[in-house]
Order: structure tokens, then C-alpha cells, then sequence
């Protein structure tokens, strides 16, 4: 199976007070159109500045990033926001909806950027997917967590993407609604054979991908397919 992602040799340094703060060091690993993979390890161990850089939000300060056959490296901005809204989906932990619209609009805004037709319709059975086809004209101020969290999914699955990053999609949820948003998120991925590539602290979210990467002090210290949820979660 062929490759979505390539990273190669990636760094990310920051100057800060005169000295080279270095974040990411020397980081590579590839991933197949298709799997599912947890990035984990310690607040600050670089996560999701790794994230940032292969999702394009980012440049990398040396080393290479290939998406979608893209190198991403020597792209403008704006080029790579062209790439981000062809190819990526994102979830985030805190949501991210823009206030003003409805449940059904921040739905159809990635779709309209591509000049889609039919956004409605499509928004709407995106909507009926995560179970909120009813509450598609409140805004997120009238909606709960959990519920904002599955109008995220449907917004980052309204551009059929080939890939999803997600930065601890249940980080601001209690334990009975994340369980539900990740049934939800593995089931669309599935239906949609997306490749998904997630940033978490929950062990028993990593668990539920087939590959975990772990990070310590912007380095990749272990890369391991795995068929058990039993995750060695020991900093």
C-alpha cells in the first residue's frame, strides 16, 4: 500500500532570548493511505508541533514533508492552504466552530471553499451521520460539548479527505461522551477510508489505532504497530 505521509529528517528550532530552542529533532517516519496512528508521549515532547508541520499548518526549519504526493516544504502559504483544504480534515480539542453559524454552516464552509454544489444536502447528511440532524440550525453557544465535538467530525469529513489529524479530539469531553465521539470518529474513518493520525494523552484512544509513535523531548523514541490495548503509558 502506497504512502499519504513522508517525513523525513524533520526539525522544527525556535530563537528564543538568543538561544536555539529545538522542538522537533530529526523526526521520520512514513504512513499508509488508509491506517490509523496515535502520536503520544509527555506535554512538551513535540506533538503537536509534529502535527502542525505535517498537516502544512507549519514549516518545518529543515527536513521534508510529503502529503498526498505534495512536498510541502517549498510551498507559499497560500499553496498550502490549497493543499490543507484538497487533502486534510481537522479536528481539534477545542472545537473550533465559528460562532456565528448555525451547526449546518460550519458544516458547509469547507465544502463552499472548494465550490461544491449541493452543500446543503451534503452538510445535512453529515449532520444525520453524527446523530444532530435535528439540532443543524442552533449555533454552538446553544450546543453541548459533545455535541459541538460531532459538528466538528461532520465539518472535518465535508471535504472527503484523505487525511485527518485530530489534536485530542476528547480532551475537553467527560468519559462517557468521549467514548461516544470516538465510536463516531473511527466509524466515519472507516466508512470514509480515511487515514487518521491523532494527538492524545488517552491511552485507551491510542489503543484503538493500529500504530503508536511516542515522543520525548521532540524525539521519536518508540514506532509500533500494535494489536493489544495494554499501552505502556510510563513517562
Amino acid at each position: 500500500m502506497s504512502n499519504i505521509l513522508k517525513v523525513h529528517q524533520v526539525s522544527k528550532t525556535y530563537q528564543s532570548a538568543g538561544r536555539t530552542l529545538t522542538v522537533l529533532d530529526k523526526i521520520s517516519f512514513s504512513v499508509e493511505k488508509g491506517s490509523t496512528l496515535a502520536l503520544v508521549g509527555p506535554s512538551g515532547s513535540g506533538k503537536t508541533t509534529l502535527l502542525g508541520l505535517c498537516a502544512g499548518l507549519d514549516s518545518a526549519s529543515t527536513g521534508s514533508v510529503e502529503l498526498a504526493d505534495i512536498a510541502l516544504e517549498n510551498l507559499t502559504e497560500d499553496k498550502r492552504a490549497l493543499v490543507r483544504n484538497q487533502h486534510v480534515g481537522f479536528i481539534f480539542q477545542n472545537f473550533q466552530l465559528l460562532p456565528t453559524l448555525t451547526a449546518l454552516e460550519n458544516v458547509m464552509v469547507p465544502m463552499e471553499l472548494r465550490g461544491a454544489k449541493h452543500t446543503k444536502n451534503m452538510a445535512m447528511e453529515l449532520l444525520d451521520k453524527v446523530g444532530l440532524a435535528d439540532r443543524s440550525h442552533h449555533y454552538p453557544v446553544q450546543l453541548s460539548g459533545g455535541e459541538q465535538q460531532r459538528v466538528s467530525l461532520a465539518r472535518a469529513f465535508s471535504n472527503q479527505p484523505s487525511i485527518l489529524f485530530a489534536d485530542e479530539p476528547t480532551g475537553n469531553l467527560d468519559a462517557e461522551t468521549s467514548i461516544k465521539i470516538e465510536q463516531l470518529l473511527f466509524d466515519l474513518n472507516r466508512e470514509a477510508g480515511t487515514t487518521l493520525i491523532l494527538v492524545t494523552h488517552n491511552p485507551e484512544l491510542a489503543a484503538k489505532t493500529g500504530r503508536i509513535i511516542r515522543m520525548k523531548g521532540g524525539a521519536l523514541i518508540s514506532d509500533t504497530a500494535h494489536e493489544s490495548s495494554a499501552v505502556n503509558w510510563n513517562d
